[in-house]
């Protein structure tokens, strides 16, 4: 999918610049920082896609290192429960995908591709 600068797109991008700072920099997501860590030799940039808080779990659909989708189901109240973790490809992720959330890969993507020149 093709950006076009649109206000969504923008206000997508400020979303997940802040989820991934929060996600290298807030204490309350060291747990799932580490379990991102554990899916990928080395973690370079990770988007929280979307994020479901429910009664007694929380889902995410993070993008990591702009090759590979983590799936993740944390426990929220029982902290030694372990997570279910699924990765997929993001062909395998784009399929059947809403707008929106095409919308919010591509962006993703994008800010993943620019981390990446900026480190090199």
């Amino acid at each position: 999918m093709k950006l076009i600068g649109s206000k969504t797109e923008k206000e997508i991008r400020e979303q997940l610049i802040v989820s991934n700072k929060s996600l290298f920099e807030d204490k309350d997501r060291l747990k799932l920082l580490n379990i991102l860590r554990q899916c990928v030799s080395v973690l370079e940039t990770a988007y929280i896609l979307n994020w479901i808080p429910e009664q007694e779990e929380d889902f995410y659909t993070i993008l990591i290192n702009n090759s590979l989708i983590a799936n993740i189901e944390l426990n929220r109240h029982d902290k030694e429960a372990l997570p279910k973790i699924n990765l997929i490809s993001l062909a395998q992720y784009k399929l059947g995908l809403s707008k929106i959330n095409q919308i919010k890969l591509a962006v993703a993507m994008e800010l993943a591709k620019e981390y990446s020149k900026k480190s090199e």
